[in-house]
């Protein structure tokens, strides 16, 4: 991989898609001041973009992050409650220009099962790889085991010296790996909380979850995991890993998971990274045959059966129904209808509208095209929620019909919102444009002649 040069129309491309957002780095500076000045700023800033790739020495001066912990749930005095936010400065997050994104991709480098932080791939199409391979299964009356694999702090624990032997056998080397080698030393970090601030502390492992080329770097760390699952197949987002394996004979299936699991286990002691066992959970699949008496244990410790459980935002139960998913939706509709049926008489149609495109359509269309294909009678109680928010927005009375007020809204039924993501997913079938994981699953069908 070479660093070539950039000049100030690149620069100013990539300063122009980052979002204008308010939080400020180590110097109070924001993306959306960035903006403002990069017209005055950008001969030479792209000046030391092109002298810090001939060199491959990154900026000591970008290296400084600022912690922000932020709260999540539970008791406030419990620290392991907070996430920690990394800001860098944001002139660090401009300097690589995506370099790494074109080789990876060019050279086909990275696992076709990962899905975190690459272009044309997201969290849906993680989810309908994990259901296809369970589903297959299920439709050859096989059961199936899907293992919820959780790591412990897994951006915060890469192993710098173990990251660059593996960008080393990728084909990164010379001055651009002595670039990411000075990229991740002599990084510091202190945490500010309210007017609180901590002393400088060196960061000596993981790497910057802030950056723009911190989750690159992960996802080629965890890139060569494939290597020892022999036997499970396996879906990747970030972090976020999904293991499953099928059979007909559930105790012969069980032992086959936990001799894999045994190796997986290994390799992350070598790779530096920890399992966390008593967070990992496993599913057996296959309907009323699934309801069999399993147990799983990995190095002594038994892994908790669930029979519902939350994959990248979507739950995921035993038999496939969606119907806990679906629940969720519901009452998470429930609690944004009522805000907006709260708020009718202070707002216009207008900001209304901006509600429910904000409180309501993230829930009815993320993933709906894995989930939103079920039983007619599962989905009606969403169905019904969508017209009773949409006789809100216009102010029209219970028992108007809602088929003028959807048109007037400019708004699809929750059906045609299934329908459009469901075709959108063939379009892009036909196009071959999916990954080949996903691709292999569909056929086109012969045509008949009459």
């Amino acid at each position: 991989m070479f660093l070539g040069g950039v000049c100030e129309s690149d620069v100013f491309e990539v300063v122009r898609k980052f979002k204008s957002k308010k939080s400020t780095d180590d110097n109070s500076i924001d993306m959306s001041l960035i903006k403002e000045v990069m017209d005055c700023v950008l001969k030479p800033f792209t000046y030391i973009c092109n002298k810090s790739f001939q060199t491959g020495i990154f900026p000591d001066r970008m290296k400084m992050a600022k912690v922000v912990p932020i709260y999540k749930n539970g008791d406030k005095h419990i620290l392991s409650n907070y996430r920690p936010v990394s800001l860098l400065p944001q002139f660090s997050k401009i300097l690589f220009v995506n370099r790494l994104d074109a080789f990876m991709e060019k050279y086909e480098l990275l696992s076709d099962h990962q899905y975190g932080f690459r272009s044309n791939r997201s969290t849906s199409l993680a989810v309908m790889e994990l259901v296809e391979n369970i589903s297959t299964a299920i439709d050859k009356k096989q059961y199936a085991v899907g293992v919820f694999v959780d790591l412990r702090k897994a951006f915060d624990t890469i192993n710098h010296s173990l990251l660059l032997q593996k960008l080393e056998r990728y084909g990164i080397r010379g001055v651009t790996l002595n670039w990411i080698r000075s990229y991740l030393n002599n990084r510091f970090q202190y945490v500010k909380f309210n007017n609180a601030v901590s002393h400088f502390r060196k960061v000596t492992c993981g790497v910057p979850q802030g950056s723009v080329l911190g989750p690159k770097l992960f996802i080629l760390y965890l890139n060569d995991i494939g290597t020892v699952l022999n036997k499970l197949k396996f879906t990747i987002f970030a972090d976020d890993t999904n293991l499953v394996s099928s059979g007909p004979d559930i105790k012969e299936l069980l032992t086959t998971v936990e001799k894999e699991l045994i190796k997986l286990k290994e390799w992350f002691n070598i790779n530096k990274l920890s399992l966390n066992e008593n967070k990992t959970k496993f599913m057996v699949f296959g309907g009323v045959r699934a309801n069999c008496e399993t147990q799983l244990i990995l190095n002594g410790v038994k892994i908790e059966r669930v029979y519902d459980t939350k994959f990248l935002g979507v739950i995921l139960d035993y038999k496939l129904s969606w119907k806990p998913h679906i629940e969720y939706i519901k009452q998470k509709l429930s609690k944004s209808i009522g805000i907006i049926y709260n708020t009718r008489d202070f707002l216009n149609k207008k900001g209304l509208r901006i509600l429910y495109f904000s409180l309501i359509m993230p829930y009815m269309t993320y993933c709906v095209e894995v989930w939103g294909n079920t039983y007619r009678t599962y989905i009606d109680p969403i169905i019904k929620l969508q017209k009773r928010v949409i006789r809100i927005i216009n102010k029209a009375s219970y028992c108007e019909t809602t088929n003028k007020l959807f048109i007037e809204s400019r708004t699809l039924k929750f059906l045609d919102i299934v329908y459009l993501r469901t075709l959108e997913i063939l379009f892009r079938v036909k196009n071959k444009s999916l990954p080949t994981c996903i691709q292999q699953f569909f056929k086109l069908r012969e045509k008949i002649i009459i």
